[in-house]
């Protein structure tokens, strides 16, 4: 067994690496990613290793570079596309939702389409407009398109190399505020399936469910209510579509009362997507209505508000005195 300490960016970095590595097929795209290695340096190295025909520089041209992806893919090959920004997404918008969600069902499952789509995405880092948005609700309504989203650097590792092997088209939302901090990867072996969820922490009193980068915040809200005498249950979505209910639906059985949070606005959310499920599947278990903690129904504001708008454990823990006042 080989675990290594790193943060989230490496993790992605070796797990690309990985794949390039295994199957001459794969070849990453997108603007910068080759020779600065990425804003983020998730790339850093790799245009070295494998070439400038497997570690490409694109245009400042998001459609385009979706739309070569899908041309790329239908002649066999398995390309991955950062998205330099989340707010940078919707140029391509278009490509990703009329085109790459519908091209397999439109040629009746002969035309597979294995392209992954990396956007870099969520608040956090004090960033400008249209470089703070957490825009996954978009694509999680499109059929035919999978979402998942890491936490922490063991899930990144493992689920990139597994969104690559996917034969459909995978968005892989990777939460900025999360690049750096460091956690153990087991390089060796991965016990959980791309598109399930896990128990990050396990409760008796509450439920919060999440994704991303609101896991640590509700670890960290978890944290707090032990210290006040309430067991809290963290489950840790991982895949966005599909959504693992099995977990989520297990631990609100048993605690009674569940949260939804995330950094995105609330109006027509997953988050309200995955309240409404758990009322329609498990509302005789439920003690209290399920509460939704979010951002604000507002575009997201300047770097000096930021804080104010993205949900925290405060929020988190109010939203727990909700369910447990019932």
């Amino acid at each position: 067994m080989t675990i290594e300490n790193m943060p989230m960016v490496k993790a992605i970095n070796a797990g690309l690496r990985a794949a390039l590595a295994k199957d001459d097929r794969v070849l990453l795209m997108g603007e910068d990613i080759g020779t600065l290695g990425g804003v983020f340096r998730v790339t850093e190295g790799l245009k070295n290793e494998f070439g400038s025909n497997r570690v490409l520089d694109t245009p400042l041209a998001e459609s385009a570079i979706v739309g070569t992806a899908i041309g790329l893919a239908m002649r066999g090959y398995r390309p991955v596309c950062e998205i330099q920004f989340d707010g940078f997404i919707y140029p391509a918008f278009d490509q990703i939702t009329s085109q790459l969600a519908k091209m397999t069902s439109r040629h009746e499952g002969e035309l597979p389409m294995p392209v992954v789509i990396r956007v870099p995405y969520g608040g956090h880092i004090g960033a400008v407009e249209h470089h703070q948005e957490s825009n996954e609700a978009y694509f999680a309504h499109t059929a035919g398109l999978r979402l998942v989203s890491p936490s922490n650097p063991h899930d990144a590792y493992w689920m990139i190399q597994e969104a690559i092997e996917s034969q459909d088209p995978v968005l892989f939302f990777e939460p900025k505020s999360r690049y750096w901090p460091k956690g153990d990867v087991n390089l060796s072996a991965n016990d959980i399936p791309l598109h399930a969820s896990r128990i990050a922490r396990t409760g008796t009193d509450v439920t919060l469910i999440g994704h991303g980068a609101m896991v640590s915040v509700l670890l960290q809200a978890a944290e707090i209510a032990q210290e006040e005498g309430t067991s809290v249950e963290v489950v840790d979505l991982r895949s966005l579509s599909p959504v693992d209910y099995g977990p989520i639906l297990d631990s609100v059985r048993k605690t009674g009362r569940a949260v939804v949070a995330q950094e995105a606005p609330q109006n027509v959310s997953l988050g309200s997507e995955i309240a409404a499920t758990i009322t329609e599947r498990a509302f005789y278990s439920l003690e209290a209505p399920v509460v939704r903690v979010s951002g604000f129904d507002v575009p997201f504001p300047p770097a000096k508000l930021e804080t104010i708008y993205l949900p925290d454990a405060d929020r988190v823990l109010d939203a727990v005195d909700r369910v447990l006042s019932y």
